[in-house]
């Protein structure tokens, strides 16, 4: 049972926005063994995470929610290259059906869990929704560890992770905020908020680190990738969850994929280039000053690595090498694997 309170520090006080207000430090207790083979002494602190007010009552439903072995979930830290890997592992796993995949919207055929707790405005029932979902099911979570489903752990279906390097990942999902989520502030604020772990899903480094942690145990069945992995060889990421979902497709028809899965495909595709969100967000979270600039934002947007650079000057870029170097501390994980 995750344990919450109010989070408010100077930094939460900076990017409360429209999409993501509220927020709250959530944490899972942990028992602290005895010396002997009894029962526990008592509890210590265990994992935590950030998440908005709206989140709160899905938090049981979650914990609780049935999890079967044919589930393929696709998770991921905000802007890590959800969308691109959900396109892939779906058409993977159905076939490269490419004509129902332009009839259907990715969200329809690989639901995102917690929506509805995820942006403060977005009504219905999310959860739920993944709950009846026809078998076999596809599902989008931003999730840290700490707050998946407790069978997920046992039941053990596949579940793809992409991480991504702090300074794009900060800077796409500073964008994120600025153009879905309602954030007017200054890109140094978000940052700040990011480096010091007082956003939503935040900590980045322990998102990050408890799945690759949980990837090195065979028994997991969880494949862990880099948003750089599949920047620098596509065809071969395709290749490698193609054995892990035990399909079996030729280099013809990978290669084909990846043609699809190409940036400037992926933006004129319809069925993945959430414009209905950007124009939701652009009648919900926009100031009234906003709603009359003109703004061109893709929510697939570059889909190159290093564009921090256009976003960093030389300081934070410093601050966020420090960041990286404390998250892979005594470790062999890299970011850029």
């Amino acid at each position: 049972m995750a344990r919450y309170e109010k989070l408010n520090n100077e930094f939460t006080d900076r990017i409360d926005c429209p999409g993501t207000e509220k927020h709250y430090r959530l944490t899972r207790p942990q028992w602290r063994k005895s010396d002997h083979d009894g029962p526990a002494d008592d509890r210590q602190e265990g994992e935590w995470c950030v998440m908005i007010e709206k989140f709160l009552p899905l938090i049981e439903p979650i914990r609780r929610m049935a999890v079967y072995e044919d589930d393929v979930w696709v998770i991921t830290f905000p802007k890590c290259g959800t969308t691109w890997t959900q396109e892939m592992v779906w058409l993977l796993n159905n076939g490269l059906n490419y004509e129902r995949a332009a009839k259907q919207t990715l969200e329809e055929r690989f639901p995102f869990l917690e929506l509805s707790g995820a942006l403060s405005l977005i009504d219905g029932d999310s959860v739920g929704r993944v709950q009846d979902l026809a078998r076999p099911r596809h599902i989008k979570s931003h999730l840290p560890f700490m707050l998946l489903p407790e069978a997920l752990q046992t039941v053990r279906p596949k579940v793809i992770y992409v991480s991504r390097n702090p300074k794009d990942a900060a800077t796409s999902f500073f964008h994120h905020y600025r153009n879905i989520v309602g954030f007017d502030g200054p890109r140094e604020h978000f940052f700040d908020a990011f480096l010091n772990d007082s956003l939503i899903y935040a900590p980045f480094g322990s998102h990050v680190r408890r799945y690759w942690e949980w990837s090195k145990d065979p028994a997991a069945n969880c494949l862990f990738l880099t948003y750089e992995q599949m920047k620098r060889d596509l065809c071969g990421v395709i290749a490698k969850v193609n054995r892990f979902l035990g399909r079996q497709y030729t280099a013809t028809q990978i290669e084909e994929l990846s043609n699809h899965l190409s940036v400037e495909s992926m933006r004129n595709n319809k069925s993945c280039n959430m414009d209905d969100l950007l124009e939701w967000a652009k009648k919900t979270n926009y100031s009234e000053e906003r709603q009359k600039m003109d703004n061109d934002f893709r929510f697939i947007r570059s889909g190159t690595v290093g564009t921090y650079k256009q976003d960093m000057d030389e300081a934070y870029i410093r601050r966020f090498a420090e960041y990286e170097a404390r998250t892979t501390l005594g470790t062999d994980f890299d970011f850029f694997f």
